[in-house]
Formats: structure tokens, sequence, C-alpha cells
């Protein structure tokens, strides 16, 4: 069943048999109701008015009625019976629309048949009671298209009762999905839409879900993801309700919807106050991306808490979204020591969980380069372990407090990393601390001191600003080919105050040329391995 059509996908079109009796076996009667006057397509959605606006309003109020639905359920039966009606109002906002209403009438209406005689022939149990029926239309269909396209058609068709043997079906549908409907059977038989319309073809989509009708759910995610997208567009089609059977027809929308998301909010900090109002979803597929640029992993972490309190102010609630949706896009083995150690402490966050995460970040800051590089390649494992774009590079920092204050900072660059510094480029390093100072490293290409040509220049600089000074012993060292020893280049003694920096202009001697070479001693396996070391001896 369901062969895609041309356009949609290259199949034959039956358009010339559409609602024509010669080419029909059944009549269609479509009863239209009275429907919300605020869901998807009414006001005029159906014909183009209304907008994504009023779309998303009416889905967020229709979760917060039926929250407030399940809170009451609670108190209602048992457990047991409990679960399943919160089972069954969930399906219902899944749908987001009534089951589709079907009927098979015994025989069609003869002249002269009283309206007792003809309300017989509808099964009670569709009746929606208090509902009145707007208008009936009657269109003439071939069970043997619809049902090689639907599903839902093919169970009406042969369900193996009496009824499924009768010339006359029923449907029953708000008059907000008319419209949307009509268009559905239309393309049925020939596999074309006669709209680009977004907000139409929303509802054609949602109507294309309800009857099953996969090919059609295709055909509109394709025009749907070929228009210009939009935050609020983007968010509602990965809202989009559809059942899960259904979903991978809509795939490549709610994947463009997820990469739209991420490339608009690349910069998080330049939007950050935004993003605070973007709901689950969308902050789910930001914050997935590796192209995000933040100052550190650390910012990700404080940027989720400060959300998730924003959005879900009662602590239980809070907590099972940070366990079960938050915590798993934050990349901790990329975190800071300082910034794990205020993990491990969070209120918010289960205890044990947090141990886990951070006990799993330590052992892989300890790991060796190979074995991280492996575990961030992997494809289960790479999104905990994947480096995004950060603005401060992460490092490997060991600390000691005997006989005195001491660190030692590992920081690791790529090679593209450091031709891209070419000709005036910095990175710098995320913070460590010593004796309770903030320090970065920061890495240079600029002009030697007599201007004659460029090279690699490393620098250490203290964090804070203000007037307290610190006197440090420090050493730079890298690794070098052959041994992959590291070997020092420069030691010097310096006295700190907040903003100041001390370093060298052309740490290797050589000039850039020299340093970025294919046969570079500096490069082991395209990584440039730099170690800085940090001794406070005085007080």
């Amino acid at each position: 069943m369901d062969p895609d059509f041309s356009p949609g996908g290259g199949g034959p079109s039956f358009e010339f048999a559409f609602n024509e009796v010669n080419f029909s076996d059944r009549e269609l009667r479509i009863e239209v109701v009275a429907g919300d006057d605020d869901a998807p397509g009414s006001s005029g959605a159906g014909a183009g008015g209304g907008g994504l606006a009023d779309w998303a309003r009416h889905r967020k109020r229709r979760r917060e009625e039926l929250l407030k639905e399940k809170e009451s359920t609670t108190h209602m039966s048992d457990q047991t019976n409990c679960n399943e009606v919160e089972a069954e109002e969930c399906d219902a906002y899944e749908e987001n629309q009534e089951e589709p209403v079907a009927m098979i009438e015994e025989s069609p209406p003869d002249v002269g048949q009283d309206a007792g005689d003809d309300a017989q022939g509808i099964d009670s149990s569709w009746t929606v009671v208090g509902t009145p029926i707007l208008r009936v239309k009657t269109i003439y269909i071939s069970s043997a298209i619809l049902a090689a396209k639907s599903p839902f058609f093919f169970k009406l068709f042969s369900n193996g009762m009496k009824e499924s043997d009768q010339r006359h079906a029923t449907l029953r549908i708000t008059d907000s999905e008319e419209t949307a409907l009509m268009e559905l059977l239309s393309f049925m038989y020939s596999g074309k839409l006669t709209t680009t319309e977004p907000n139409l073809l929303l509802d054609i989509l949602m109507a294309a879900d309800k009857f099953e009708v996969v090919s059609c759910m295709r055909y509109c995610s394709q025009l749907l993801t070929s228009l210009p997208m939009t935050t609020e567009s983007a968010l509602l089609y990965l809202d989009l309700p559809c059942s899960i059977s259904m979903a991978a027809a809509v795939q490549p929308l709610t994947d463009a919807a997820k990469d739209f998301l991420a490339v608009k909010y690349k910069d998080l900090t330049k939007f950050q106050e935004e993003v605070m109002n973007i709901p689950l979803a969308g902050i789910e597929a930001i914050l997935s991306s590796n192209d995000l640029q933040v100052a550190s992993e650390d910012t990700i972490y404080d940027f989720l808490l400060r959300w998730a309190r924003a959005q879900y102010p009662k602590s239980e609630e809070r907590r099972e979204i940070l366990s079960s949706r938050l915590l798993p896009l934050v990349r901790f083995s990329h975190m800071t020591c300082r910034k794990l150690r205020k993990v491990l402490t969070c209120t918010d966050i289960d205890h044990e969980q947090a141990t886990k995460c951070v006990t799993e970040a330590l052992l892989y800051k300890a790991d060796a380069p190979h074995r991280q590089r492996a575990l961030a390649a992997d494809a289960v494992t790479c999104r905990k372990f994947a480096e995004r774009a950060y603005k401060y590079r992460p490092l490997k920092v060991v600390e000691f407090d005997r006989p005195y204050p001491q660190c030692i900072a590992y920081l690791d660059l790529k090679r593209e990393e450091c031709s891209r510094l070419f000709p005036s480029g910095r990175i710098y390093s995320q913070a460590f601390h010593l004796a309770g100072q903030g320090f970065f490293l920061s890495a240079h290409c600029n002009m030697e001191q007599q201007s004659t040509f460029y090279c690699f220049g490393l620098f250490l600089g203290m964090q804070e600003k203000g007037s307290m000074s610190v006197t440090v012993d420090y050493e730079f060292a890298a690794r070098t080919r052959p041994s992959g020893e590291f070997v020092s280049k420069y030691k010097g003694n310096y006295t700190f105050t907040g903003g100041k920096a001390v370093g060298y202009r052309n740490l290797f001697a050589i000039p850039w040329q020299t340093f970025m070479a294919d046969d570079s001693l500096f490069f082991i396996d395209g990584m440039l391995h730099l170690r800085a070391e940090l001794t406070i001896k005085q007080p």
C-alpha cells in the first residue's frame, strides 16, 4: 500500500477518477460539525487565514488543558485506571484532533424513507452528542484507490463486517478540517496539492497523519522544507503531533527545523535572552549542535540551569527535565574541574546522576589523547565527548598544594586551528586557578620583535582585574618529534596584577612557515601539545 505519486513519487495518477461516479464504487458522506474556533485551519486558516502563531497558541492551550485533566484524573480512580486514562489523554493530544470518525451505512436511504430509518443506518457509537451537523458533503470514491493509499481506509473497507460490503461510508470531521480533507482525498488520486500556503500545508499534513496517508505526509514535509523558515515555524515543526508510526515521513522537516535553529542561534551568548523563551524541543535542537560558539562548556551548563529554573518553577518537575532531557546535552568532559565541583553540590540535579557525570568526565580528562580522540569520533559516544566551537579552548590541569601552590596546564591545538591564526589571530584557553587566582593561556600569530617575519607566540595572563598582585614562576614546554617528550622552551618569573600577561612572541625561535611545515617538529599526528607550569613560592 501507499506507493508515491508523481510529483510526490513518480507513480500513476488517477486524477480523472476523483469524484466521478463512473469510476467509483462507493459514496463518501462527509458530515461537518462545529469545532474549536482556535483549532488549526479555523477562522479561515483552511483558506490561508490565521497564522502559525494562532496554530501554536492553540497547541499550547490544548497542552495546558490536558495537563490539568491529567492532574485531576489522578484522584479519580485506582492507579491502574489512572494510567489508562492518562495514556488515552496523551494520545488525544498527540493527534491534536478527534480520532477519525468513520461509519458504513447498510444501504442508501431510498426516496420516501423517513428520517427515523435513515438514523438507524448510522452506528450510534459514533454519534457526537450535542454537536450539530453544520453541513453534509457527498463525493464519489474508489475504495480500491483509497485503500491502496491509506491503512485507515483499507481497514474501513475490509474489516470483515457486513457493513464493509455496503456502498455508503460516512466520515465526521470538524469544520476546520474540511479544506484539508478535500485536498488530501484529491492527493490520494492525483499525487498533487493545489496549495503551497504553509498554514494549509500543516492542516493537510495533520489530516494525512490522521488518515494514515504517508505519501501525502512526505509530500507536505518536502514542500514545507523548501519554504523559508522562521524560529516560530521551526519550533512548530518540532512539535508536530504525528503518531510514532508516521514520524519517519516528517523526519526531513524536523531535521531541517533543528538545523535552522542550530545555525540561527549558533552564537548562544549573543542570543541568550531570546533563547531563554524557546521551549524544550528547540533547546534540545540548539544544544545538540557541535558548532555552538560559546565561551566554554561551563557556559552551556550555567545556561541550562538558568533556563530550567525559569521554565519549570516546581523543583520536582525541574529535576525530572534536567535528568532526562537536559543533562545529556552537556559535554561534562569539557567542563572545568572548578565547575564540575559545583555540579556535585547542585540541588537541582540528582546526586547519583551528578556523581556519574563528573566521574566519567574526570576519567576522560585523565585518558590518553588518542583514547580521547577515539571516544569523540565514536558514533555512539561522540555527543558526550565531541568538542564544540569553544571560544576558549579546554585545558587539562593538574594541581598541587604542597610544598607550595603549583599547577600544570596542558593545551592541545589542532594544526588547522593554528593555521587559522595567520596572520594576526589569537586563541584563548579556558581559565584555570592557582592559589585563588584565575589564569589563562593565549596562542598568537604575530610579528617577531624585529618585525621581519611572522611567528608563533605563547602568553600567560592573569584573569581577575584589580590591585592584587602575585609573583609566579612559570615554564613553557612543547612536545617534539621524534621522542614525543616535552621540551622546555622558556622559564621566567613574573609579578602579575589583574589584566597583565607575560610570554614569548616567538616560542620556537623559527618563522611561521617553518613552524607550520609538513615536517614541523612540533605537530604530532596533527596536534600541537603545549604545557605551562606555574608555581607560587612567595605568599
